[in-house]
């Protein structure tokens, strides 16, 4: 997958995630056959900016952690791009993670990488809007995260 991460935020150790970015979508990849090379974006974003996102485009007016923005709509329309096609983008919010790995007591760098994976799911035609859907999802973001980065806080 070729991943182009962009940090818009005031901190610069966002960049370092890249890799573990680029394992868990080959990871992907592999749990789901996907053989095509994609692309997709990281924006790192404050919590400011994320609402201001949230707000625009989906009316509600508060910051989010995580928020994804696919070029296609739903799984058959992804199953029909072409090589190397722009599957869309992913907003981090930066504080989010920060706030979120102390809540849940892991690091950041699980919480980057759970929101990084949630994020390319959507973007790669799941959701969680049914029980159903939601236990769909969830499970294959163990799948795929759990071996690459741990839960446990010294991850």
């Amino acid at each position: 997958m070729e991943l182009v991460v962009i940090n818009r935020s005031s901190q610069k150790v966002w960049q370092r995630y890249k890799t573990d970015f680029l394992t868990i979508a080959d990871r992907a990849a592999a749990v789901l056959h996907i053989e095509e090379e994609l692309c997709a974006s990281v924006i790192f974003v404050s919590p400011e900016e994320i609402q201001e996102i949230n707000r625009y485009y989906r009316n509600i007016d508060r910051p989010t952690d995580v928020i994804s923005f696919a070029l296609q709509d739903k799984k058959e329309d992804y199953e029909m791009m072409e090589e190397d096609a722009q599957l869309g983008d992913i907003f981090i919010n930066v504080e989010a993670v920060r706030q979120q790995a102390e809540e849940y007591g892991h690091s950041k760098r699980r919480e980057v990488c759970f929101l990084f994976v949630h994020g390319l799911l959507h973007l790669l035609g799941y959701d969680h809007m049914t029980k159903e859907e939601e236990a769909k999802m969830f499970l294959l973001q163990d799948v795929i995260l759990d071996e690459i980065v741990p839960k446990k806080k010294n991850a």
